[in-house]
């Protein structure tokens, strides 16, 4: 019985350790610093941010690439999750810019095509 026991017991570790690696949820997804993506909304340009950063992706740990100001338009691209939101990639129209600008700074909430990441 003794043997029974100590030839199951390693097989229940090794289960134990598995199972709750196999239901791991996965991790948000966003666009990681350095992603650019090419321009899936037609909607107009008249979108404005005042004083938002232009940033290589959705986080605040990400270069600033450039800033856009409410008298700039912009070409929404397409949005994602991010630190803090959703966060839309845009054009500066004004200055040829590209970047991610998290949403709640956008003049009107963002794109509402997803990027699809």
């Amino acid at each position: 019985m003794k043997r029974r026991i100590a030839a199951v017991v390693p097989a229940l570790a090794a289960v134990a350790i598995a199972v709750p690696l196999s239901i791991a949820t996965p991790a948000a997804a966003s666009a990681s610093c350095g992603t650019t993506v090419s321009d899936k909304d037609s909607s107009s340009w008249n979108k404005t941010a005042n004083g938002a950063n232009e940033r290589s992706g959705s986080s605040t740990g990400c270069t600033i690439k450039g800033i856009a100001y409410n008298t700039q338009s912009l070409d929404y691209h397409c949005w994602t999750s991010g630190e803090g939101g959703t966060w839309t990639f845009v054009r500066n129209d004004a200055t040829g810019v590209t970047g991610w600008i998290r949403d709640d700074l956008l003049s009107d909430g963002g794109s509402y095509v997803y990027c699809g990441f």
